[in-house]
């Protein structure tokens, strides 16, 4: 027998078995053949970690610092003989959920599906604990750690987008009906809703509001719906506030759209922050007074590390700045959003959305109430205003959403 008879003979050989193996679906296998190297998409680190995602974080977190900082050292040193007071415990905060952010994104998210439950009992643990600790100016929202305190809400906010994306992967084919889309997410917002009433903490009453109601929308109920909770939530407001449930935040909707009104010195005392908040804007202009030369953050503006920071970045950068950072935050919430439609299942195409929603909510309600668009109500600007346990929580979700990034990367190679 000729040799070429003999190759004739393998290479039909070859191709009957490639032919059998594709019908059974083994003629392509995922794992890349010994001796050749693994290339990763561009723009992935890892095993698929979406770089550009990952940069802008920590962008905004190293702005985020800096602007911290130039705000805060004139009452760190005021109240605390150190310019560096704030500095370097936001400091040790970030380190901490930089850790837990790419700890959790080589972690596979999927294992959060079956913890939702487990997750959601906590954060009610944490939110009945704060009740009977002891009370700061009144509030109850903190539980004490060494010196810090974490703030139950801002885990009650992942822990409900957790449960809500688990909920509706599960019954996505029922979230119209009462029984498995309407009265679960009821139930889960109300108990939250009520807890944080207590402490009281009105704002964070809105921000789980509209989680819940984000998270209800991707997961296909009906509009109908939705505006009837609105309506509801509406009713519930006014019923709260002919009780007088609502007279810790009604104290602080007295000078709401008055802060640039002289009606009486009572009023003005109570607009004191936000007629501050509004001098340290316009005083910015366009491009600032630069960074470091604010006025406002003198003792003008209460506590101007916090919930009022965007002020002195608009007073220190000016209106370009404040519209750069605004840019950024808009591209970071775009690109969560995109990989997580392109995660290989419901669930996290889900949670992925409804963490990185959570950002331009309180992007959004912290812009609105810094310029008395709406109620002082105490909104933080997520990796800008100063505080712990929501800079860790916040890098820890952010963690998730990579996690997210990475196998839907894995999926596509």
């Amino acid at each position: 027998m000729s040799t070429q008879t003999l190759k004739r003979m393998s290479s039909e050989r070859q191709r009957a078995s490639n032919s059998y193996n594709k019908k059974r679906g083994t003629a392509k296998s995922k794992t890349p053949p010994k001796g050749r190297k693994k290339h990763y998409a561009l723009f992935s680190i890892g095993m698929g970690i979406d770089l550009p995602f990952l940069i802008i974080i920590l962008l905004l977190l190293v702005i985020g610092l800096i602007m911290m900082f130039s705000a805060s050292y004139p009452v760190a040193f005021y109240n605390n003989d150190d310019s560096l007071y704030f500095l370097k415990r936001q400091l040790l905060f970030a380190a901490i959920g930089v850790t837990l952010m790419i700890g959790i994104s080589y972690i596979d998210y999927h294992i959060l599906h079956s913890w939702a439950g487990v997750f959601l009992g906590l954060s009610y643990a944490a939110l009945l604990l704060v009740l009977v600790l002891p009370s700061d100016q009144g509030v109850h929202r903190w539980i004490g750690v060494g010196g810090y305190g974490i703030q139950a809400s801002e885990f009650s906010k992942f822990a409900i987008v957790l449960f809500l994306a688990r909920w509706g992967n599960l019954y996505y084919e029922k979230m119209n009906t009462i029984k498995y889309g309407v009265m679960p997410a009821l139930t889960v917002f109300v108990s939250t809703a009520l807890l944080l009433v207590l402490e009281p903490h009105y704002s964070g009453i809105v921000i789980v509001l509209l989680l819940t109601v984000t998270m209800l929308f991707l997961s296909g109920i009906k509009t109908g719906w939705l505006v009837m909770a609105f309506i509801a939530a509406g009713i519930a407001f006014l019923i709260a506030w002919a009780t007088g449930i609502l007279s810790y935040a009604m104290t602080r909707m007295e000078g709401w759209g008055q802060a640039l009104e002289y009606t009486n010195e009572k009023m003005w005392q109570t607009t004191w922050q936000t007629r501050n908040s509004l001098y340290a804007i316009g005083s910015g202009g366009f491009f600032g007074l630069g960074l470091g030369n604010s006025r406002q953050k003198y003792l003008y503006l209460p506590e101007p590390q916090n919930d009022f920071i965007f002020a002195i970045v608009c007073e220190e950068l000016g209106l370009m700045g404040a519209i750069a950072i605004l840019i950024i935050f808009a591209v970071l919430v775009y690109r969560g959003i995109s990989l997580s439609l392109r995660a290989p299942d419901r669930f996290g195409r889900l949670l992925g959305i409804g963490l990185t929603s959570q950002i331009g909510i309180q992007v959004i309600l912290n812009i609105f109430v810094i310029t008395d668009w709406l109620p002082n109500t105490g909104i933080s600007l997520p990796f800008f205003s100063y505080g712990g346990s929501s800079l860790v929580v916040l890098l820890a979700q952010m963690g998730v959403v990579l996690s997210i990034s990475r196998h839907s990367n894995i999926e596509k190679a």
